[in-house]
């Protein structure tokens, strides 16, 4: 059915062309005997001079072969039309492996290129769809089982009061990942179509880091891990709240990927218009895929899941740090750590924000 739909476009398409084709040597007949008239208005015999209905039958004989040569050989000019048709059409179904190698001309010959890289980057996405889908059911499925699983030990009545406590800390920390994975997905949905944020404000950075490294002491503190800050006071024009989310997402990452023992840098640097936050860790570091797909949604790196995550947390930073017209970038290597630097632009006084 679909190959009889693409002859069928095919068959439309040489058709259109030899129409407008046609409706060309229409006009250009129309002219030759308009100015075959106007000639015989001046006082010159047309008719005398070209013998008149030998003109005639040439025009219309002209006509209609020029019509059918347009039909027969309009095939080539038309072929990569219809090879884009194909493509354009297997893309469409969901078959992002098509791609174009046209011919010809240099326009063409871009169009191909721009396709292709088209098509790429839709499968790339598909992919991380494809992946997140299966992380998200992953990520979301285990805390439940687990959940599950020792709330019907807890019916028990042979338990003793140890055996229950460690079984109600295992369901509270699994509660606990959950609510992390919603509100991951629901800030990331809410910040997803926004492009401006309204209610920035001037506040004291450097105070609002020290409570966030307060507030995941148990994660790095269970891991004897050690983070090291100081800096004096900087004011800073932005949303607190997301800024907040931005640096709990960095340290969270940073810890997670942090072996036990180790040190984790946080600075602020001063440039003339923007303050830099460093965060430099002594991890893992990221070999060139993963870094290359670091800021993606739904990657991750780990794909064996044993280190927890849901590969939301760098793209929510991402879209923080771009609604605040900053930048982030990040230096890493295999077994040697990775810092990222997020640069904002410095404080601003209200009265002057747009």
């Amino acid at each position: 059915m679909d190959s009889l739909l693409r002859r069928l476009r095919k068959f439309q398409l040489a058709l259109l062309f030899a129409a407008i084709v046609c409706l060309i040597m229409l006009g250009s007949s129309f002219v030759l005997f308009f100015l075959g008239y106007l000639l015989t208005k001046m006082g010159v015999n047309v008719v005398e001079h070209t013998h008149g209905a030998p003109l005639l039958a040439f025009a219309i004989i002209s006509l209609l072969i020029g019509t059918v040569f347009a039909f027969l050989f309009s095939q080539k000019p038309l072929k990569p039309l219809s090879e884009i048709m194909k493509a354009t059409d297997r893309i469409a179904e969901g078959d992002y492996s098509a791609r174009l190698h046209l011919k010809g001309p240099k326009e063409l010959k871009q169009l191909s290129q721009r396709f292709n890289h088209m098509a790429k980057e839709l499968a790339s996405v598909e992919l991380l769809r494809t992946d997140f889908v299966n992380n998200f059911s992953h990520e979301f499925k285990t805390p439940i089982v687990s959940i599950k699983g020792f709330a019907k030990i807890l019916q028990r009545e042979d338990l003793s009061k140890e055996q229950r406590d460690a079984y109600l800390k295992i369901i509270i920390n699994e509660s606990h990942r959950l609510a992390d994975l919603s509100d991951q997905v629901l800030a990331l949905s809410k910040l997803e179509n926004q492009v401006l944020i309204t209610d920035k404000k001037t506040y004291n950075v450097t105070e609002q880091l020290r409570l966030v490294i307060a507030m995941i002491y148990g994660k790095w503190s269970n891991r004897d891990l050690t983070i090291s800050f100081h800096r004096g006071e900087v004011l800073l024009y932005a949303q607190e709240e997301l800024m907040k989310q931005l640096f709990i997402n960095l340290l969270d990452n940073a810890v997670k990927f942090s072996p036990a023992g180790s040190t984790i840098k946080v600075l602020i640097q001063e440039k003339v218009t923007s303050w830099v936050f460093v965060i430099k860790d002594q991890g893992f570091g990221m070999n060139e895929e993963t870094a290359a797909h670091a800021f993606d949604k739904f990657y991750q790196g780990d794909s064996s899941h044993g280190i927890p995550g849901n590969g939301l947390g760098l793209s929510l930073v991402k879209k923080i740090v771009f609604l605040h017209d900053g930048s982030i970038s990040m230096d890493t290597k295999e077994g040697k750590g990775t810092t990222f630097y997020v640069e904002l632009p410095k404080a601003l006084h209200p009265a002057r924000t747009p």
